[in-house]
């Protein structure tokens, strides 16, 4: 296998939506969930995006899975690496971001490295290094109060600079927007002036394929999706990659369907809402997730009697200030790593029970339970919506998932997910 690219994913949602981004684009891809045993076989594909549950870790943890990840990646070919990362650069000012971007900077020798979370088509763009979620700045729009790793700062340099040992530039549209030459001799002049990394703006999808040109240059860039984007394109233009069908699942798989949601975010709260009105719903109490076991059992009781007339979801779900109030009481730590594994405890009851097709939602809640159902990787499949595609499980394991970050998809996700699932 020689890969035209090779993506280290800081979590199983944003390894879905990048690896459903370069299938759109042409890219042959599988999603892997950690780095691939010895023995899995993969299919020939151009890219395979590496799926790691680092976003949250300790930093030196983050850098050292991500080291191997890379070291796994280059020896299969890849000459450059993505480390792609949410496009609301969801981190803290001890990292992830800025330590794992430095470490794989190192291992490559690259002086400089472009980093971007923009991806206009789903809202998220940078102007002047300030990061928006449609109109707004990220720290006054809704994705500002995420429950591990909240946003308060839009400025991506700031951000950036408090967790890097290195010093933070900017690229900025005027950059962009004079072309490929000019961004890299923006580049070269930061780089003279001690700057190891440029946050990029892009507004437009014609920038992400300026900045994609310029960072194949390099061994490494930093990025969302969008960046995922502009590379796939670059590389095809450059003949680096042939362009290819998108795939499609032959045979139907069937099983009862069922959907897990652990988001608090508001457009999975108001999914869950929605799905009241086409499926059962079972709200489950996050407190007593965290205090025992009766809830998590409540939970596989309810789905037992429901199961077999249809699709059901369970939901952890709440609202920000009843997860801080949880947080607060048993530790933001503690209260996560509970209520996932909780949410894991039941993806593995239900697929013992028959369960086939499963739909979950939540970067944390969906790393959790594929780690409890030890899936290997996912071949792509078609789109439910922007950024969440149908996943099925390779490796021996026969069953169809999806899995969601909190913020994507339209009010009708779930009932559209297991249709499209069916």
């Amino acid at each position: 296998m020689t890969l035209a690219l090779g993506c280290i994913a800081d979590d199983y949602t944003g390894a879905s939506d990048l690896a459903n981004t370069l299938t759109r684009c042409g890219l042959r891809t599988v999603q892997t969930i950690g780095i691939p045993a010895d023995d899995l076989i993969l299919p020939e594909v151009d890219a395979v995006v590496v799926s790691l549950k680092s976003r949250s870790i300790a930093a030196d943890e983050a850098v050292a899975k991500s080291r191997a990840a890379d070291t796994w990646l280059r020896a299969r070919g890849a000459d450059h690496v993505l480390f792609k990362i949410c496009s609301t650069f969801d981190s803290t000012d001890a990292g992830n971001i800025g330590p794992v971007m430095e470490a794989l900077m190192a291992a490559s020798g690259d002086a400089i490295v472009l980093v971007t979370p923009a991806f206009p088509e789903t809202g998220r763009t940078v102007y002047m290094g300030q990061l928006f979620v449609g109109q707004l700045p990220l720290n006054e729009s809704p994705l500002k109060d995420h429950p591990l790793n909240p946003m308060h700062d839009a400025n991506l340099v700031r951000v950036l600079a408090r967790q890097s040992k290195c010093k933070i530039g900017l690229a900025d549209r005027s950059v962009i927007a004079a072309g490929a030459e000019a961004l890299r001799r923006h580049l070269a002049t930061l780089a003279g002036k001690g700057v190891v990394a440029a946050i990029a703006d892009a507004i437009i999808a014609s920038d992400l394929e300026t900045i994609g040109a310029v960072a194949l240059d390099h061994r490494v860039s930093v990025g969302a999706s969008g960046l995922g984007l502009g590379l796939a394109r670059a590389l095809i233009a450059s003949g680096r990659a042939g362009r290819h069908a998108s795939t499609s699942f032959d045979n139907a798989i069937g099983g009862a369907a069922a959907c897990l949601a652990g988001s608090c975010s508001q457009a999975t709260l108001q999914q869950i809402s929605n799905a009241e009105k086409t499926m059962p719903v079972l709200r489950l109490d996050a407190a007593a997730l965290v205090t025992g076991t009766i809830e998590t059992q409540r939970a596989l009781d309810w789905a037992a009697e429901h199961l077999a007339n249809g699709p059901v979801l369970i939901a952890s779900s709440a609202k920000p200030d009843q997860i801080f109030a949880v947080q607060a009481k048993h530790g933001r730590d503690k209260a996560g790593h509970a209520i996932e594994q909780a949410m894991a405890d039941i993806a593995e009851g239900l697929v013992a029970r028959g369960v086939k097709r499963l739909v979950v939602a939540g970067g944390e809640t969906s790393g959790a339970v594929v780690d409890r159902l030890r899936l290997p990787g996912f071949l792509i499949g078609p789109e439910i919506a922007a950024g969440v595609p149908v996943l099925r499980a390779v490796g021996g394991h026969d069953m169809l998932l999806a899995l969601k970050s909190g913020n994507f998809g339209g009010p009708s996700f779930f009932n559209d997910a297991v249709n499209l699932m069916a």
